[in-house]
This record gives C-alpha cells, structure tokens and sequence, in this order.
C-alpha cells in the first residue's frame, strides 16, 4: 500500500483538476446511490480520492467518513469540504484492512476494487464493517470483459509499460462474474446491478449484508 499512496500522492493534483471522463454515468450512478441513503444513516467512503462524491452524498446522511490511502488526495479533499462547508464528513487516511470499524449503515467504494492488489480481502473487511442489513454500494471497472473502445483497448496493452515507468497505479483485471462472485461470497446479495457506462463496463453494484 505504500507504493500506492506515494503513486496517488503524486499523482493528486492532476486528478484534481481531471474532468469526469463521463458525467453522464457518474450522475447516474451518484443520483442511485442517493436514492439508498437515509438522514439517519452514518455512512464511510473507501477511496474517496479528493472527497467529491463523498461530497455531493453528504447532505443525505448524519455523518460521512472519507477515507483514502493518500495523504496527498485528502489534503486537496480537505480544501473541498471546507470550501463546501460539510461539516459532517470526516477525513481518515486509511486502507480498507485499517479503516474505522463503524459498523456502518452503508459503505461506498467507487472506482476502487480493481486498484486493489487483493480485492477479495477488501470486500471481506468491508463486510466487517457494514451492519446486518446495511448496504455495500460500489462501482469497478471490470477490465477483463470485451471492449468496444479502440481507445481503451490501446490503454489495456500499454498499462504494464506505464507501470513500469511509474506512469499508473496496479491494476487488476477480471470479470463482472469475478466481481460479484467475490461480494457474494463474502456475505452480500446483490440487489442492484448495471454497467454505467457500459464501454469499458463499470459495474455498479448494491448488495445487502445477510
């Protein structure tokens, strides 16, 4: 994880300033999340990057935990959130292994599983954290599927090159079915699904803990 948060660290900045690659699915898939939260409910963020999304959400819940393996990251969070003035969210620099224990009404990690080394433990420590009942809410690329896209097929091929010179972050490929297998598995049932957007899919996913 070290090798992580020092790629993001450096990396913060640029990101900051990145526009969202599809608005489209990202208000989609932010306008679905909201539809599950309740004002009542205490709700952690893993990889919350510069704290947008958790952001935008914090208005439904009483209380958003932000966390991120990036100290980088969440000082440019910090900026937003007191720019923004959400009081209720809270900053953690953590990974899913050493994030606060909650329980949680629900637990969000967009964008996150598929820059994991081990997802599968991820998913796991999540389900540690969410209470019976409560909700995992997720959106992962799933980057072994077929695509369209000429654009991101070139991408795929040249993502070792770029590790290598310390131009991207580890990335994980596997399927939608190797996804899903893994949050069931530990302990989820899966209530919602879609790809959004669907080229390469980025499968949003709401799962209930049993």
């Amino acid at each position: 994880m070290q090798a992580a948060a020092k790629f993001w660290d450096g990396a913060a900045q640029k990101y900051a300033k990145s526009p969202i690659s599809d608005m489209q699915a990202y208000e989609y898939t932010l306008g679905r999340t909201r539809s599950y939260l309740k004002k009542t409910d205490v709700v952690m963020e893993l990889g919350c990057g510069t704290v947008s999304t958790a952001i935008q959400l914090s208005d439904a819940v009483a209380e958003m935990v932000a966390t991120d393996v990036s100290a980088g990251m969440l000082e440019v969070g910090r900026e937003r959130v007191n720019e923004a003035d959400a009081k209720n969210i809270r900053l953690v620099q953590a990974t899913p292994e050493s994030a606060p224990e909650g329980p949680f009404d629900v637990v969000l990690a967009h964008n996150l599983i598929h820059l994991l080394e081990d997802g599968d433990s991820a998913v796991a420590e999540v389900a540690k954290r969410v209470k019976s009942g409560g909700l995992f809410i997720s959106k992962t690329p799933c980057l072994s599927e077929n695509m369209k896209s000429f654009k991101f097929r070139l991408l795929k091929t040249a993502v070792p090159l770029m590790q290598f010179f310390g131009k991207a972050p580890f990335v994980r490929f596997f399927s939608i079915t190797e996804l899903e297998r893994s949050i069931t598995d530990a302990g989820f049932r899966i209530i919602e699904s879609g790809n959004f957007p669907a080229d390469p899919p980025s499968r949003y996913l709401v799962a209930r803990k049993l």
